[in-house]
């Protein structure tokens, strides 16, 4: 395929009316290309597409991609975000997720082999488990717990992984793989479950900021601009990844939440209540590899784009 610098190109999105690829789909756009966002709409929301569907070059598909499905005329890139991404959602759609992991991973890998267009897979942090090493490195195999609740997540991503190298192995399709860390912004649904949501939501309304645990488990947070920017750079390489794709400014669950109080200004407590089974005690990106091979660091600072968050849901 081309290179995404190229304007004029056109991609798929799946997962394209979730969080991520809302504005993924919205960034293709601005840089002068064609998008098809596919989304069965299971946890992802029409509404996050309202400024996408201005544009004359986007077209929606409302498409559960575990089962087979086609692009009418050519396709240069296949970004494949489809899944439920949240521990919420994972717990409530398990057999989807590992359905969307699988089936849907290799219905989008032949939709690019049929096209000859270039594969990104979304990974996530996730593969790494409860790591055992810190920071975690691409060459890292991970601390999983395959039966754990996580496990329909975890197992489908990693599944995803393997399948998609091993079409690049038979030279079946061009792909790249993106390790994708704690990402957030506006569009998040206070629903979400995850961190960033959650304590937002709870801040703004004044309730309890439940911690889980002590709170002394770490997180590193990417603003959203920032993980599609890597998105776009994987696309627009050859390189097949895996790249962790991530901020490296790292934080105890602790200090997130009682900054994000502080920005809202809140006088909301904080409460502690019972940490979840398997929930990672370190997370944070070594991001050495990706910043030597596509280039890529994040820019937008923490408090910067958690206030960019609380504001939007003002």
């Amino acid at each position: 395929m081309r290179p995404l610098d190229e304007p004029g190109l056109r991609a798929v999105v799946t997962g394209g009316a979730g969080f991520l690829g809302s504005w993924l789909c919205e960034r293709l756009l601005e840089d002068g290309h064609a998008v098809v966002a596919v989304d069965n709409l299971v946890t992802g929301r029409m509404g996050n597409l309202d400024d996408c569907r201005q544009w004359d070059g986007f077209e929606f598909v409302e498409h559960d991609v575990t089962e087979p499905f086609d692009v009418d005329g050519p396709v240069d890139a296949v970004f494949h975000l489809a899944s439920p991404a949240s521990p919420v959602h994972y717990a409530a759609l398990p057999i989807e997720t590992l359905r969307v992991g699988s089936r849907g991973t290799e219905e989008a890998l032949a939709l690019a082999e049929r096209k000859r267009a270039r594969f990104v897979l979304a990974s996530t942090s996730e593969v790494y488990g409860d790591p055992l090493e810190h920071p975690q490195a691409e060459t890292y195999w991970g601390h999983v717990n395959p039966i754990g609740p996580r496990s329909v997540y975890d197992e489908a991503k990693r599944y995803a992984e393997a399948l998609t190298m091993a079409h690049r192995r038979e030279g079946r399709v061009d792909t790249g793989i993106a390790r994708i860390f704690n990402t957030y912004g506006p569009r998040l649904s206070p629903a979400d479950g995850r961190l960033v949501p959650t304590f937002v939501a709870q801040a703004l309304a004044g309730e309890p900021i439940t911690v889980a645990g002590d709170g002394r488990q770490t997180r590193s947070l990417c603003y959203v601009t920032d993980t599609v920017e890597a998105l776009v750079r994987l696309a627009s390489s050859a390189e097949p990844g895996p790249f962790n794709v991530g901020n490296d400014d790292e934080h105890t669950v602790l200090d997130l939440a009682e900054l994000i109080r502080d920005l809202a200004g809140s006088s909301s407590p904080i409460r502690s209540v019972e940490r979840p089974a398997d929930d990672p005690t370190v997370r944070c990106p070594d991001l050495a590899r990706t910043h030597a091979v596509l280039g890529w660091t994040a820019e937008v600072p923490l408090e910067k784009g958690l206030l960019r968050t609380l504001q939007s849901w003002k």
